[in-house]
This record gives structure tokens, C-alpha cells and sequence, in this order.
């Protein structure tokens, strides 16, 4: 990031210190892509929002159709979209959603692979040649996938687009990406960023992002999965509400058997845990989680459950740290 500001020029200017910092922003941009093993286009943007938002807003398609535990982000850029229901496994009803794309009408789909706030795998997209695949070909429609969890930690799946933000994998905060597969389904808004996004590009972050990307990377998140599945194990001795059916380690939704969510931030926050109450963007309210809700966790649970993540930091020492305080609690 030190070098993206010492480039302290707008990467649009055809003056020279502007074509040296377009350079710099390029190269950032081909770093990324070759760190995540995509070949399509990449848009970078202030963060997974503001990507969720060009993917559903400038799409060519005429519906908008979201699963039931989509990020906030997704249901303020699409709030009229049609919404697909979660089965008891944790996973979006897929039959549901064929049956949708069987009306014909192009769609764009948002479909998140992991949950924020439970770990659960919302829908799996490890290959296109399935019944969704050959429903979203028939039907014209196109795939959202938001990796926001997923990236630098997992595989892409196969999508016509894909979300990814920056400081979910040790990258800067501000910055993520929009990756597409082909420009032709977006209709182009002016500005910057081959005319799909407004606003001067953040060099130092891109830079910060792709160096982020470089420095961990699968290979390094997937040495590590052994301490995070021995804290996971920890917890469940503890007892803790389990994200339903399939799930990652590296997020963990937990429920106390007494002390409401709140209360349980206070207390943790006070032995030095920074945990939250469903998604961090709005964690701030009383409410109870949409996701939960959805997801079909009775009120009464959902206010004692917390989100419990774990960062590319994280080290083993504070995993025990912390899966000792949660005993303490309990």
C-alpha cells in the first residue's frame, strides 16, 4: 500500500505520473486474478456491496431472484427481488430455484456460498454440469455468486460473476471486487473502470489486496485447518448451536444456554474477544437476525447466539484464549 500511495495520481490521467500509477493499477488487477484462478474480467469497487450492487443493478436480465439468508447488501440493491427459501439442511431449496428459472424470463441469481454469520454452505457450486447449471442455460439467466467468505480461502465456483472483498482474506478495508466473465451481461454506468463503476480508483488498496492475496492464499489457509477444527471440537464440548448441514471452521454461530447476545458481547469484549451478533454491518441493532430467522432458529436462540470468526491472524494460542473464556461463561 506504501507504494500505491507514493503513486499519488489519478490512474485516468493520460498525463505521466497518471499512466504510471494506470500501470501499477493494472498490474494489481492481473495479480488478483491470477491469485483467485480467474480468467474473466475484474472491476475493482469500495467492497462487496458496492459489487453486489453494479451485478444487480446493471445486469441484463429481467428478474432479480435471491436466496432467503442473502447479505443485507443484497436485499437493499434488490428489494423487490423474488426470494428463494432455505431448506432444513442449511441449503437453498435448488428445486425451488429451478423451477423459478423455468418461467423463461432471464434472471440474475444471487447465491451466497457461505453464510456470514452461521458458516453454513448455502449452495454448492463446485460445477456446472448439474440440473441448476443446464436451468440457468435454458433460461438465459445469470449467476451471482457471493464468495465475500469464500475467496482466498476455497476455490471459485462456476459463476457468471463473482463477489469478493479484500479484508475478509488480510487485504485493506474499502476494497474488493466484481469479477465478471464477460462484460457483454453488464450494461456499462460511465466513469471509471472500463466505464462500469464511478469513482477514482483506490490504487494503495488494490495493491494492499493483491499482496494480501499473494501472502496467504489457499495453500496457507488450508495448513492451519487442523487448529481450527480442534477449536471447533473444543466448542462443542462447551455446547454450541452448529450452523445446519454442511459448513466451514472458520466461522462458528454460538449459543449460550442463558446470557443474551448482547450481554455475551459485553462480557467478551471486556476479556479482550472482538465477536459480534449476526453480520458485522448490522450487529448494531436489536433485531433479530434475518439470517437466523430464516435459517429457522427459534427467537429464543437467536437472541443468545453470537458469530464467533476467525481471521487470517488468528493464532492457536488465542483460539484456546478464547474457547476457555467461552467455558468460563457457560
Amino acid at each position: 500500500m506504501e507504494e500505491g500511495f507514493r503513486l499519488w495520481a489519478n490512474p485516468s490521467s493520460p498525463h505521466a505520473e497518471g499512466r504510471k500509477a494506470r500501470a501499477a493499477l493494472e498490474d494489481a488487477r492481473e495479480r488478483v486474478k491470477r491469485a483467485l484462478g480467474w480468467d474473466g474480467e475484474l472491476i475493482f469497487t469500495s467492497g462487496a456491496s458496492e459489487a453486489l450492487w453494479i451485478a444487480l443493478n446493471r445486469a441484463k436480465a429481467k428478474r432479480r431472484i435471491v436466496s432467503a439468508v442473502e447479505h443485507d447488501a443484497v436485499f437493499r440493491a434488490a428489494p423487490d427481488a423474488e426470494v428463494v427459501p432455505i431448506r432444513a439442511s442449511g441449503m437453498a431449496d435448488i428445486d425451488m430455484l429451478i423451477d423459478m428459472l423455468e418461467a423463461k424470463t432471464s434472471a440474475v441469481v444471487a447465491l451466497q456460498t457461505i453464510n456470514s454469520e452461521t458458516g453454513s454452505v448455502v449452495i454448492n457450486l463446485t460445477g456446472a454440469d448439474n440440473d441448476i447449471g443446464d436451468a440457468f442455460v435454458k433460461s438465459g439467466s445469470l449467476l451471482l455468486a457471493d464468495c465475500s467468505q469464500s475467496a482466498g480461502k476455497l476455490p471459485l465456483p462456476w459463476a457468471d460473476m463473482v463477489v469478493v472483498s479484500g479484508h475478509k482474506f488480510g487485504g485493506p478495508i474499502g476494497i474488493g471486487a466484481l469479477l465478471v466473465r464477460d462484460f457483454a451481461v453488464l450494461e456499462p454506468i460511465g466513469g471509471h473502470e472500463r466505464g462500469y463503476r464511478q469513482g477514482t480508483e483506490n490504487l494503495p488498496a488494490a495493491i494492499g489486496m493483491a499482496a494480501a492475496l499473494e501472502a496467504g492464499g489457499l495453500e496457507s489457509w488450508a495448513s492451519t485447518a487442523g487448529q481450527r477444527m480442534n477449536f471447533q471440537i473444543a466448542m462443542a464440548e462447551s455446547g454450541y448451536w452448529q450452523a445446519r448441514g454442511a459448513h466451514i471452521d472458520y466461522i462458528t454461530a454460538l449459543t449460550h444456554p442463558t446470557m443474551s447476545a448482547q450481554a455475551l458481547l459485553i462480557r467478551l469484549d471486556a476479556m479482550g474477544f472482538a465477536v459480534s451478533a449476526g453480520s458485522a454491518c448490522s450487529s448494531g441493532t436489536l433485531k433479530k437476525s434475518r439470517v437466523l430467522d430464516a435459517f429457522g432458529v427459534p427467537d429464543d436462540v437467536a437472541a443468545r447466539t453470537i458469530r464467533v470468526s476467525l481471521g487470517w491472524s488468528t493464532t492457536p494460542e488465542e483460539l484456546e484464549r478464547f474457547a476457555e473464556a467461552w467455558a468460563a461463561l457457560c
